[in-house]
């Protein structure tokens, strides 16, 4: 019989006893599973099931996924979504007649509750979870079992070295057990060999991102169905809020949650403070940016004060409270013709631009009589600028209060709240409107400096600036699953930079005697993958080694030096 071939049935290639040895000893060096349908899968449906599961298990798949839910969100921030802002998609659906059919259909105004992407979006979880789950058996089956014994022929590994000693084999066997061990690897006695392996890190670095990004989806569905987001805008002194649903100015939240989920909490806006670069090349931004509250946590719960700051939110349980946006609010008195008092509140402004140049609108609803008596409703138009600078009527020229100047032009008649038609505080229907003119038959329009009097024509009352406050935007958002998606993003960093930068590695030591009696030493080292790690490793663990157990400088061969002998790097000729 042939000594050249193992195991070689009919019709099948032969394999070198060699070859199938070397096979052994770096079988298990990853987790990853052994492909037994690579000619193709059997016939049968159970073949092609186990080829379609091994498939979707398979690391490129799950890659792949990635990449078409990366993709796949893409629609969801560029295209205007029915869930965030139903105003929008209207505008786009009238501005695109065409296209909108066909986004509908797509389901691309509602991307992230459409079929495909939650079709993506599950595939990847059972791609993870088929990757994870015999990946952490066989891994937990490594960690039982003892590295695999010395090939025959160390010779054929990527990284080896011998050389001859004076020493006992056993001797030579004990001190490599110990410096292994030493070394941190998990060594053992195999033989005529001291069998060694190190790097499981790795493997558990591999393990730990699957799970980190299994985590991560699960987190992120958990926020999304569960969420709650909303936006309140306080003035200065002007009342407070409190964590209810008709509380918000605007308020949107996952399809399975309740509003008893709400935590309960209230705050009011003490006092805003905003300082800004006041000269050079950044004149202008702002330098302090905060909120001061006072908050209470439950019914009952005593009054704290806190601050606010741009990305440093107030976190009450599971709730954030962000500071996002801010602006002037002048306080605007409204007398009728008889001088009562009709109308006298602070009035939020939207700014357009960076040094707050701000519009909006003062309605007064009931209360107002015209000089005749009769009952209408008032709109004014205001404009207005923290720091008027002569010549630049049209936008301000700093952000703070520095020269505040209020420009208001009246409107009397229907203001249209009655008619069911939702519309914006900040803008005004001139439809059944009519201008106040002025004695020369112009519209009445004037400029008010803090404490000055607008007087409308023919007794029909007068509108006073009093003064400015501020008001702040708080957006109130609470996310159950952002701690766990935080933690799962970390993990699967330090998992990845794990599974990357650790290499797993096996080292095997045989002291055997020679035929003239002297001691045969051989090193050899393999790793998971090529790498100049191992040789270098190995030439590290032999230059010890060789300290404990120095050459024979008797026998013919052995090396004139007290050097330990070289190690050949990876792939390099022997």
């Amino acid at each position: 019989m042939s000594k050249s071939t193992v195991g070689a049935g009919p019709g099948e290639t032969p394999v070198a006893p060699d070859e199938q040895d070397l096979g052994a000893a770096g079988s298990q060096l990853s987790t990853a599973p052994v492909d037994t349908l690579a000619s193709g899968p059997a016939l049968g449906i159970v073949g092609w099931a186990r080829w379609f599961w091994r498939q979707l298990t398979s690391m490129r798949v799950a890659l792949l996924l990635l990449l078409l839910l990366a993709l796949g969100a893409i629609p969801g921030s560029l295209i205007p979504q029915s869930g965030t802002d139903e105003t929008k998609v209207a505008d786009f659906r009238k501005a695109h007649e065409t296209l909108a059919p066909v986004y509908d259909r797509l389901g691309l105004f509602h991307v992230y509750g459409s079929a495909w992407f939650s079709a993506i979006y599950i595939l990847l979880f059972v791609s993870l979870i088929g990757c994870i789950v015999p990946r952490t058996w066989q891994f937990v089956g490594q960690l039982r079992s003892r590295p695999p014994g010395a090939p025959r022929r160390l010779t054929r590994l990527p990284a080896y070295t011998t050389w001859r000693t004076d020493a006992e084999p056993e001797q030579v066997r004990e001190a490599a057990l110990v410096l292994l061990r030493k070394r941190r690897f998990r060594a053992h006695l195999a033989g005529d060999a001291v069998a060694a392996e190190k790097g499981y890190v790795r493997e558990v670095g591999n393990l730990a991102f699957h799970l980190a990004l299994i985590v991560m989806l699960i987190a992120f569905a958990w926020g999304q169905l569960f969420k709650s987001e909303g936006n309140k805008l306080l003035v200065e002194g002007n009342g407070g809020f409190s964590n209810t649903l008709i509380a918000y100015d605007d308020f949107k939240s996952g399809s399975l949650f309740d509003v008893g989920d709400l935590n309960p909490f209230s705050f009011t806006l003490d006092k805003f403070t905003g300082t800004y670069e006041t000269s050079g090349p950044n004149k202008g931004t702002p330098r302090t940016y905060e909120a001061g509250l006072t908050y209470s946590v439950g019914a009952y719960g005593k009054d704290r004060k806190t601050t606010i700051q741009v990305n440093h939110p107030l976190e009450i349980d599971d709730s954030k409270v962000y500071l996002t946006a801010h602006g002037y609010a002048p306080v605007i008195t409204v007398r009728d013709g008889k001088g009562d008092i009709v109308f006298h509140d602070a009035v939020p402004l939207l700014p357009l631009d960076s040094n707050v140049t701000s519009t909006g609108v003062v309605k007064v609803l009931d209360g107002y009589k015209n000089a005749k008596g009769v009952s209408e409703q008032l709109g004014i138009s205001a404009f207005f600028l923290p720091t008027y600078t002569p010549g630049s009527e049209t936008a301000s020229t700093f952000p703070a209060l520095g020269n505040p100047m209020l420009n208001l032009t009246p409107y009397r008649g229907d203001l249209g709240v009655n008619s069911g038609i939702p519309q914006s505080v900040y803008q005004l229907d001139k439809t059944h409107m009519k201008a106040f003119k002025d004695s020369k038959g112009a519209q009445l329009r004037s400029n008010l400096k803090p404490g000055e009097t607008m007087t409308l024509p023919n007794g029909a009352g007068s509108i006073t600036y009093d003064d400015t406050k501020q008001w702040a935007n708080f957006q109130v958002t609470q996310e159950p699953g952002s701690g766990w998606a935080l933690a799962g993003a970390l993990a699967a960093i330090f998992g990845l930079a794990g599974s990357l930068f650790i290499q797993r590695r096996r080292v095997w030591v045989r002291a055997v005697k020679g035929d003239d009696g002297v001691t045969v030493v051989e090193m050899g080292g393999l790793g998971r993958s090529e790498s100049a790690k191992v040789p270098e490793e190995l030439g590290d663990l032999a230059g010890i080694l060789y300290d404990q157990a120095p050459a024979d400088p008797g026998t013919p061969d052995s090396p004139d030096s007290s050097e330990p002998p070289a190690v050949p790097a990876e792939g390099a000729e022997k």
